[in-house]
């Protein structure tokens, strides 16, 4: 499965929880975000990440500490060019399995 087939999975699954789709594979300079969603009052910033197995620690994993900073400098970007200021936050998709059958929703990922 490829990166555009397993957003496209994330994407479906969230809209299932009334998340709105915003924008895919939004892209600046300094990075790029999956999915920019939208749940009630809130943007949602989501990354997507597919596994087949668990190798290496598996999907959650492969989110290190060097790509959080790349979204975070990457949504800063997405927010200076909108005109609101809404609360955010940044979730993450886990597919994992043959298709990414399994899915794991992370809320607030990177929150404290």
């Amino acid at each position: 499965m490829k990166g555009h087939e397993a957003e496209k999975i994330a994407a479906t699954y969230l809209q299932q929880f009334s998340l709105t789709l915003i924008e895919r594979n939004y892209r600046s300079r300094f990075g790029e975000i999956d999915l920019i969603m939208q749940e009630n009052d809130t943007l949602v910033f989501v990354e997507v990440r597919m596994r087949t197995h668990d190798t290496f620690g598996g999907a959650a994993f492969s989110i290190t500490p060097a790509k959080q900073a790349r979204l975070l400098r990457t949504a800063r970007h997405y927010l200076a060019e909108i005109d609101s200021h809404p609360s955010c936050r940044f979730d993450v998709i886990l597919l994992s399995g043959i298709n990414g059958k399994t899915i794991d929703w992370i809320q607030n990922a990177f929150g404290e």
